[in-house]
């Protein structure tokens, strides 16, 4: 269908999903934010839908615009990451809200590093990469389009900075002191103006240099993909816990190294795989669905003995709904592969 002969909402239901889908796969669906927060402060719905589905959905329109490919996207999403991070919240800055065993680890030059390189791949990955995925296998026909006007662009580029604003106020001066009591921390100008160079730097790499590897390879099937996905988002919630001081004794450089060791080959191997022609939506589903499903799992244990029955009930509902939809997807799909063989 020409975009001329679509109506209102056809045309702008892929932005609508994809502005909704980045709060959905790293907030709801994970306990980072609980039916309790949202009873008790509605406006983060909004917030986080403005910052992480805003933030997404320009960056993706940005990246299709200029026909840059995944590793670009990948860098997009660690803009916002960063972001997110070490300017909006600034989490990765401020002492962490949770020790598990009561002391500070993995905390140097004034950064909680092992945090920081958790939440800058789980953001990446879990607010622009998957989100984008899901919402291009939802509309194959239509994953070459920015979907986003220039009306629109405006708009979400508008609301972008007042949700940033909300969202930092809404950490820093309130849930921080009220919630954890905890004392308003600063970070210095001259760690913002770093960070706000490192965003930049992202910017000028996957624009002007976008990642690329020497030669594509071949994807393994998309049931292996499920298989390894969900196996890298388990581990990578284990590194949260770890950041949050499970283990002090463990050293923390070691750590740090080992995982980004880890999160850069996988990074390597699915620019490459995305990259050959071998590659399908059905590998992008089954990418998705363990990834997705390894994380749901995974994050159950944040739950056990440290949540009311209604939140543990929400995460219970939204998890078997995303299932069930990823699915009901998967299958269409493949109902849709087999009408286009020839013969069939």
């Amino acid at each position: 269908m020409a975009p001329a002969d679509r109506g209102f909402v056809s045309r702008i239901a892929p932005a609508l999903l994809m502005i909704t889908l980045p709060p959905f796969f790293t907030e709801w669906l994970l306990g980072g934010t609980r039916l309790s927060a949202i009873i008790g402060f509605p406006p983060i719905i909004v917030m986080e839908i403005i910052v992480w589905g805003g933030g997404a959905l320009m960056l993706r329109a940005l990246a299709r615009k200029l026909g840059l490919g995944w590793g670009s996207l990948i860098l997009f999403g660690l803009i916002i990451a960063m972001a997110e991070e070490f300017v909006i919240q600034q989490t990765s800055f401020a002492p962490l809200v949770i020790k598990l065993k009561g002391v500070e680890w993995a905390r140097a030059g004034g950064i909680n590093y092992v945090y920081a390189l958790w939440a800058l791949a789980y953001e990446a990955v879990w607010a622009v990469l998957m989100p984008t995925l899901v919402a291009e296998m939802v509309f194959p026909d239509r994953k070459t389009e920015t979907w986003l006007s220039p009306i629109g662009l405006i708009i979400v580029g508008l609301l972008f900075p007042i949700g940033s604003a909300m969202a930092w106020f809404g950490w820093t001066r309130i849930a921080r002191v009220q919630t954890f009591h905890l004392p308003i921390y600063n970070p210095t100008p001259g760690e913002l103006l770093g960070a706000l160079t490192v965003i930049a730097a992202l910017f000028l790499w996957a624009i002007k240099f976008p990642p690329r590897l020497a030669a594509s390879a071949p994807p393994p099937s998309p049931l292996l993909l499920g298989i390894g996905g969900a196996i890298w988002s388990a581990l990578w919630f284990v590194l949260v816990v770890l950041a949050f001081g499970l283990m002090p004794q463990l050293p923390a450089p070691v750590v740090f190294v080992a995982f980004l060791v880890l999160i850069l080959l996988v990074l390597a191997c699915m620019i490459r795989w995305g990259a050959d022609a071998g590659w399908t939506e059905l590998h992008s589903f089954g990418l998705v669905f363990g990834t997705l499903g390894g994380a749901m799992l995974a994050t159950f244990g944040g739950f056990i003995g440290n949540a009311t029955p209604a939140d543990m009930a929400f995460k219970i509902v939204t998890n078997l709904i995303a299932l069930a939809l990823m699915l009901l997807l998967g299958r269409s799909m493949t109902t849709k592969r087999g009408e286009s063989v020839p013969g069939r």
